[in-house]
């Protein structure tokens, strides 16, 4: 093994990983500080596909305003025409029967519906190409943090086994989380015991063709958009898929499921055959995928999806994107979390870097991505999955999630630029009143949708009916107009059977209790353990 501590193997920053987080992270930390010498060490010779295909519209802010991909963007992918939900009573019933719920016109803030396989290897190419240096394949087999000093890291190339220094690591290994698992600081979030399958599909239906089922005259009246380029989810009692577009002709399906309304074990055969089988239960699933194939050896299963990191970063080491934290696939916000973090991460080792003291700044960070993590759980899905296969509550929910995502978040990112992005979503001391509305309205329609099930009348309006809102934009008045409508529906359903589930909903445990983390066990200014050094290995 190589010991041999020359200024070819130190750097200023070390990157664990290539695809979005980490070549996001390492680009824009290199047109920061051209005179940073950074490098990605990157374990596979080629990205594979990977979940995470539809950006919102931070994500998609990030994508285009601060990595510059907007012509490569929609040259190259699908842009993406907002989100819709499908409904069903009956599982025998006739696709065409399904509720509808989602825009009515085509999205005015950029997203889109991404090969993320592709979309990784164009950021990495433009981080090389901005002067970062690239070891791939390689394997980070070993981290020794040292607070405050030198990191020492050790890397298996071409056979060869490397140690090389940094002043600074940045985990952004994905959901193999290196550091974090390594050092004991990653938890799963048993508040939402949720398992997910999924592949890409060929042959599948077309969702705006003139013989689609999913196309008929009623369909068409007032709807302006497009259906088959939105993020299509299908919802049932428990349990949601996702339907993405790509833009080779396949298309992306996934089964998110609550591990405690849905039991998986249930289904037979492979990953593939459970996952047709299970979405044959409903209508427009099962007609969309009539004569759709999975393609072979990309097929996927997870249990257990969410968790968190005690630890985000210390005086010397910071996580991006997954390595971090994970919550649930829906919404999409696992591309924001990345904005969210890589942007972070740049901002404290550029300061860092300039001389200002990491002891505030780390725990700054640690606050904020713990708080946020913590908020935007208990604000949007802590116990989603009891009423999202409803659409009378799910209609309520949709418009003030979107609406309230929007006014707090999405506007300011227009209006005050990358600056804004620095401020993990609900982390502010202002964010309160927002994240204490939005807890309050997911419990309460929480607790009507466990009433419901129990008294049988789950889904009872889930047929025939086409809620289309106005539209998503910045304008005031649109916006307003729709998280009106989303409050007047949600108070006639109070007074109609809120009263049922008053006691339900008080008796919900508080959110945030899965945090058992003791900030006392770290080190505030390193964010090392406080008995000794922290390592990591494979």
């Amino acid at each position: 093994m190589d010991r041999d501590f020359d200024t070819q193997n130190q750097y200023d920053v070390l990157v664990i990983g290539g695809a979005l987080s980490g070549a996001s992270t390492a680009f824009l930390l290199k047109r920061r500080n051209p005179d940073l010498r950074i490098l990605v060490v990157e374990k596979n010779t080629a990205f594979k596909r990977r979940v995470g295909e539809a950006t919102t519209e931070v994500s998609g802010f990030f994508l285009t305003r601060m990595l510059g991909l907007t012509n490569y963007l929609v040259r190259t992918q699908i842009p993406k025409n907002g989100l819709r939900f499908w409904f069903s009573k009956d599982s025998d019933g006739d696709a065409a029967d399904c509720s509808e719920l989602g825009g009515r016109y085509l999205s005015t803030v950029p997203a889109f519906l991404l090969d993320r396989s592709e979309l990784d290897e164009e950021v990495l190419r433009r981080a090389v190409a901005a002067g970062i240096e690239l070891l791939r394949p390689a394997q980070v087999l070993d981290v020794r943090l040292e607070g405050g000093g030198m990191q020492e890291v050790s890397v298996q190339s071409g056979g060869e086994t490397r140690i090389l220094k940094s002043r600074w690591v940045v985990d952004a290994s994905g959901v193999k989380a290196q550091l974090a698992r390594a050092n004991g600081w990653m938890h799963t979030n048993e508040a939402h015991p949720t398992l997910a399958a999924w592949s890409r599909w060929r042959n599948t239906g077309d969702w705006d063709g003139l013989d689609s089922e999913m196309c008929n005259d009623s369909s068409k009246k007032g709807f302006f958009g497009i259906r088959g380029t939105a993020t299509n989810h299908f919802a049932g009692d428990g349990w949601w898929a996702w339907w993405i577009q790509l833009k080779n002709g396949d298309v992306s399906i996934g089964l998110v499921v609550d591990q405690r309304l849905v039991d998986w074990s249930k289904q037979e055969g492979t990953v593939g055959e459970k996952l047709r089988g299970f979405l044959s239960r409903h209508p427009a699933a099962r007609v969309m995928m009539r004569d759709a194939e999975f393609v072979e050896g990309d097929v996927h299963f997870r249990r257990n999806l969410p968790y968190w990191s005690e630890r985000h970063a210390g005086d010397g080491f910071v996580l991006v994107g997954d390595a971090s934290a994970f919550i649930d696939p829906l919404y999409s916000p696992s591309m924001d979390w990345i904005a969210f973090t890589a942007s972070a991460a740049v901002e404290l080792i550029a300061k860092c870097q300039d001389g200002e003291n990491p002891s505030p700044l780390v725990e700054k960070h640690n606050r904020d991505f713990g708080i946020s993590y913590q908020r935007m759980f208990g604000a949007l899905y802590q116990d989603k999955y009891d009423y999202l296969g409803d659409l009378d509550l799910m209609r309520v929910a949709f418009r003030l999630d979107i609406v309230t995502y929007y006014l707090y978040i999405v506007r300011f990112l227009y209006k005050d630029g990358p600056q804004a992005i620095l401020k993990p979503p609900f982390s502010p001391k202002e964010a309160g009143p927002f994240f204490r509305f939005m807890r309050f309205y997911n419990r309460r329609l929480a607790a009507m949708g466990r009433n419901r099930r129990e008294r049988g009348v789950f889904g009872q309006h889930n047929e025939g009916q086409r809620d289309l809102v106005g539209g998503f934009n910045f304008r005031l008045g649109q916006l307003f107009r729709t998280a009106f409508d989303g409050l007047w529906i949600w108070l006639k359903l109070e007074c109609q059977e809120g009263w049922r589930n008053r006691r339900s909903s008080q008796s919900q445990p508080e959110t945030g209790r899965f945090f058992s983390a003791k900030a006392g066990d770290f080190d505030r200014a390193s964010g090392l353990p406080v008995n000794g050094n922290a390592r990591a290995t494979r």
